[in-house]
Order: structure tokens, then sequence, then C-alpha cells
């Protein structure tokens, strides 16, 4: 069962792989550019995961801040380069902290002191994601803007429209 889900995984990073790279010859170094994060930062933090749920028998509680923090990481750094959206994932480094620090508060004794670094990083991260989204989403709209222009244009004139004919009884 371990080793289909293995072999499952595989084929749909190299379905993505090929679907994003149609045209270009397939080679080691392109592999290597494209999934560095997939091939080492990933499978670290699953590694500190897997050592705190079967090695330590849920003892080693410590092992999830470096797990989250990789496993955060390796996603974000997975995500910008094959996106090529580094711009828009930075904030994504300082939700990883948070996310480490989370884990090991649900798994830990739940020191409630630890809530205050968790809630600031993560709003922190928040906030820069929302600010620095609004540029690509601004421009996407600019793009389809007439679209939107007709549309509610037309809502304009369908709602007055609406309103003359439930005035006129």
């Amino acid at each position: 069962m371990k080793k289909q889900t293995l072999g499952a995984g595989l084929l749909i990073v190299l379905g993505v792989f090929l679907l994003m790279n149609q045209g270009s010859s397939i080679e080691a170094g392109n592999i290597f550019s494209n999934f560095w994060a997939a091939i080492f930062i990933i499978p670290l933090g699953v590694l500190f995961h897997w050592m705190y749920f079967s090695l330590t028998g849920a003892k080693g509680v410590g092992l999830l801040i470096p797990g989250g923090v990789l496993l955060t990481v390796g996603i974000i750094c997975q995500i910008a380069t094959l996106f090529d959206s580094w711009d828009i994932m930075w904030p994504g480094f300082i939700l990883a902290p948070a996310v480490g620090l989370f884990e090991f508060y649900w798994f830990g004794p739940r020191n409630k002191f630890l809530l205050i670094p968790i809630n600031i990083l993560t709003v922190l991260s928040l906030l820069f994601f929302v600010v620095f989204s609004i540029g690509p989403m601004l421009t996407y709209v600019s793009a389809v803007q007439p679209f939107i222009a007709i549309v509610l244009l037309l809502a304009g004139v369908w709602m007055m429209l609406g309103a003359k004919k439930r005035q006129e009884p």
C-alpha cells in the first residue's frame, strides 16, 4: 500500500511537470531546477513528522517545530518555483515558524503563551500575502475591466427598469 501511494504521488508530480513544460526537453537539470524543494526540503519535513508520530511514541514533541517549518518552507518554495511567484509567496517564510510552533502547541503541553508569537507571525504573514497579492489581482481585473463594466451597466439598467415596473401598479 505504501509503495502504491508513493508511486501515485510520483506519477502526479511527473504529470504536472509534463503539463507545465510542454515543448521543452526533459533533462535531469531541468527536473532538479523545478523540483528541488520536493526532492530535499519537503521529505525532511515529512521525516521529522514521521519521527515524532512513529519513532518517539509522541514523546519528542520538539521534532514538530523543525518538521512544520521545513514542510511549510518546502511547499512555499515548490509553489513559487513551479509558478514563478516568488514575489507573492515570500510571506510564507514568515508563516513557517508559526506553523511549527502551532504544531508544538497542539501536540505538546499547550502553553498558552506560545499563541502570542503564533498569532503575530500568522497575522503578519497573511497581511503581507494580501498586500502583495493585490497588484497581480488588479492587473487581472484591468484585463477583464471592459467585461466587468458591461455587467455593471446591465445590472444597473435592469435594476432601474425593474424598479419602475414595481412602482407602476
